[in-house]
């Protein structure tokens, strides 16, 4: 909602759509790294680094930091792809990327005329999304499965 208010007041264009879209998903991460943050931070290994007088940096950079950032990638291929799919959204209503450049949901709402009449092109942009959406999310699982399988073998 708040997407469609700052496009609707200061226009569409490409820098203003980046810095949006940071701003609305930047609060998220930061509170799903602070939860993590938190979550490792009462961890007994991390209480044994401060009782053995390891400095901050050094407890952020080889505690902390090693046992999150799993998760987190995670999250950013998570967000990645709800990202695509409200650039998507925003340029399917006509807010998004204006016309001399194009992109999947304004290619989807050129050719949803043609839909009625037997014509596929509409389907091959929701296509792209689709299997861009499916590729990334089989990525990322297959990266955060890497770690687990290792720590097994140990």
């Amino acid at each position: 909602m708040m997407g469609l208010v700052v496009i609707a007041a200061v226009g569409s264009t490409i820098p203003i759509l980046i810095v949006m879209t940071g701003f609305i998903y930047a609060t998220s991460v930061f509170r799903v790294a602070r939860s993590l943050g938190q979550d490792v931070m009462v961890s007994d290994f991390v209480e044994a680094a401060k009782v053995r007088g390891e400095g901050l940096w050094w407890i952020i950079t080889r505690e902390i930091l090693p046992n999150v950032v799993m998760p987190l990638a995670t999250d950013f291929g998570l967000r990645f792809v709800w990202i695509i799919l409200f650039i998507s959204a925003l340029s399917f209503l006509g807010l998004g990327v204006q016309p001399p450049m194009s992109d999947w949901g304004s290619m989807v709402k050129e050719n949803l005329g043609g839909l009625p009449y037997g014509s596929i092109a509409p389907l091959m942009p929701s296509l792209a999304i689709a299997t861009l959406t499916i590729s990334i999310n089989l990525i990322v699982d297959d990266i955060s499965a890497i770690p687990a399988a290792n720590s097994q073998t140990a």
